[in-house]
């Protein structure tokens, strides 16, 4: 397997080459399908504008729900195949949550932990009627789901929460303005990871996830779909080596 690589293309073509449990580590933050929303109590596509909060630039984010599960049902599958531990987040927005919600139900006996991404800043609703949103989910899967305990892990007892307050990362980029914040990556990268282990992002955005391997001596592998997106990472890895 090669690694310190990352792939123009789908996360599920690129896992179809990887081994049953090959990859130590899995990192990432999937699209929330933000673009999907309710009208008259029936999901429809908003008008995609750069006024309203979207994960990509260039990418609508607005799958009908039941499609939107079906995809993500069979990447948490692959995930599940090829990694020995995962930490999936997740927002719960109106275009994703009961997709998310019930993927929960379906990997139910996957998942080992839940840990709240707790923001410190709620983020405004956008509408009325909703709560701020101040959290995320981190889902940990796999590792012997069937206890608490972790097979491989770098902390004392007593030392470390499932309630992490970590401040979003800045928008470095126009084209990408939800970006996955370093200190939550190398908080997993320390905890649950050694130098030289193999960690996978299937969803790497601008890379912050292959940025934090190369600080903390990880091998990675990252897969981005956009080819915008893709080069921004691409830029960002050759710039830090």
């Amino acid at each position: 397997m090669e690694t310190n690589i990352i792939y123009n293309e789908s996360c599920l073509d690129t896992m179809k080459g990887f081994k049953d449990q090959s990859i130590d580590c899995v990192i990432t933050s999937p699209p929330y399908n933000m673009n999907l929303r309710i009208r008259n109590g029936a999901y429809c596509s908003r008008q995609i504008v750069k006024e309203m909060s979207t994960k990509y630039d260039n990418f609508d984010d607005n799958l009908p729900i039941e499609d939107f599960y079906q995809l993500h049902k069979s990447i948490l599958s692959e995930i599940l195949r090829v990694s020995k531990i995962a930490f999936y987040n997740f927002q719960i927005v109106t275009g994703s949550k009961r997709a998310f919600f019930r993927m929960m139900g379906d990997f139910h006996e996957q998942i080992k932990e839940m840990v709240i991404w707790d923001k410190v800043n709620a983020q405004p609703a956008m509408q009325t009627q909703l709560m701020n949103s101040q959290f995320e989910v981190i889902l940990v899967l796999g590792d012997n789901p069937i206890s608490r305990q972790f097979s491989k892990c770098n902390f004392d007892r007593g030392t470390l929460s499932n309630v992490w307050a970590i401040k979003r990362g800045k928008k470095k980029f126009k084209e990408h303005r939800a970006v996955f914040p370093e200190e939550l990556v190398k908080q997993i990268l320390t905890n649950f990871t050694d130098e030289g282990d193999i960690v996978y992002d299937p969803f790497l955005g601008t890379g912050t996830t292959a940025i934090c391997c190369q600080d903390m001596n990880r091998k990675y592998i990252g897969s981005e779909m956009i080819e915008k997106t893709f080069e921004l990472a691409k830029k960002r890895l050759d710039k830090e080596e």
